[in-house]
């Protein structure tokens, strides 16, 4: 999987949970997670736009078919991929049970081939299944749906692969000879939301990266789950450290600190702090901020203008 542009984070000789060493050089990544509303549509573009000319890295949409004030999250990647030159797009996460896996590939393609090799698959195995049952969406439990995300892997790198006569076998999706492609401009990234152990353990063993959510995932149980992650890595041979670890945060830059197990409220410094640790003792190399609404503008330039460039500062120094 391809660089992207930000800061080098260099890790040389950390040991793992799984007691793995590694030299894994890579890019400190920090990112924007706006809202995709159909009626605010102009200010999402101005803000990606806003935020690629200032530095960030990441933009990460969230994909809810369902949510009735929503637009299409891969057409809105399309869209920000024709108005950007830089900055990396990627669904945080693709709804596989609306979408699936085939359709998925091609989409991604896609946008990966309009943008010069700036999309990556953020996927997850669904949730919320009333609403996805109630738009004609298969509902699930939890065994079927990870069972079909391991399948839908298969299917989405098969069909990148432009290989013909393609089979993949699976009770949820399968290909029976259907021709791939079209191949992606670089080697896109399968990139896994999710959070049980039967996930983690997916995870270490196929995907790219993982994207945990500070609001369901907060800090003090991400040693827990990396380490699963690392230790199902480690069995089959692949090396932890090479696996994005991509975290979904929120909270606020404000005057004083208020300690929020789901969200980070403090001023600069504590932000600075707060990013390092994730860095530095769990092994986090991307961040992408979803702002509060009421002053999404002011909170988006902080993290841009003054975290970020600190945090990198302190990581690298």
């Amino acid at each position: 999987m391809a660089l992207c542009q930000g800061a080098l984070l260099r890790v040389q000789a950390v040991t793992t949970s799984s007691g793995v060493d590694s030299g894994i050089v890579r890019t400190l990544r920090f990112g924007f997670f706006p809202a995709p509303i159909a009626d605010r549509l102009p200010d999402v573009v101005r803000r990606v736009k806003w935020a690629e000319a200032n530095g960030l890295d990441l933009i990460g949409i969230q994909d809810h078919p369902y949510q009735r004030r929503f637009a299409d999250t891969f057409a809105l990647m399309a869209h920000l991929a024709a108005v950007t030159q830089r900055i990396t797009l990627f669904p945080d996460v693709a709804n596989l049970p609306l979408r699936g896996p085939a359709m998925i590939a091609k989409q991604s393609a896609t946008i990966d081939l309009l943008s010069g090799g700036r999309f990556e698959l953020g996927l997850g195995a669904g949730g919320f299944w009333d609403a996805i049952a109630a738009m004609g969406g298969p509902r699930r439990n939890p065994r079927e749906s990870l069972d079909a995300l391991r399948e839908a892997i298969a299917v989405v790198r098969a069909l990148w692969s432009d290989q013909r006569g393609l089979r993949v076998g699976g009770e949820h999706y399968a290909l029976t000879g259907v021709h791939g492609g079209p191949p992606t401009a670089h080697d896109v990234g399968i990139w896994i939301g999710g959070y049980g152990p039967r996930m983690m353990r997916l995870i270490g063993e196929l995907a790219d990266g993982w994207i945990p959510s500070m609001a369901y995932l907060p800090p003090t149980a991400l040693p827990e789950r990396t380490a699963l992650l690392e230790d199902a890595a480690v069995s089959t041979g692949r090396d932890p450290a090479t696996i994005r670890r991509i975290y979904n945060i929120s909270g606020t830059m404000q005057d004083r600190v208020e300690p929020d197990p789901k969200a980070i409220r403090g001023p600069l410094e504590y932000w600075v702090e707060q990013l390092s640790t994730l860095v530095t003792e769990h092994r986090m190399d991307s961040f992408v901020l979803w702002p509060r609404a009421e002053d999404e503008d002011a909170q988006l330039e902080r993290f841009t203008l003054e975290v970020a460039p600190a945090v990198r500062e302190a990581v690298e120094g």
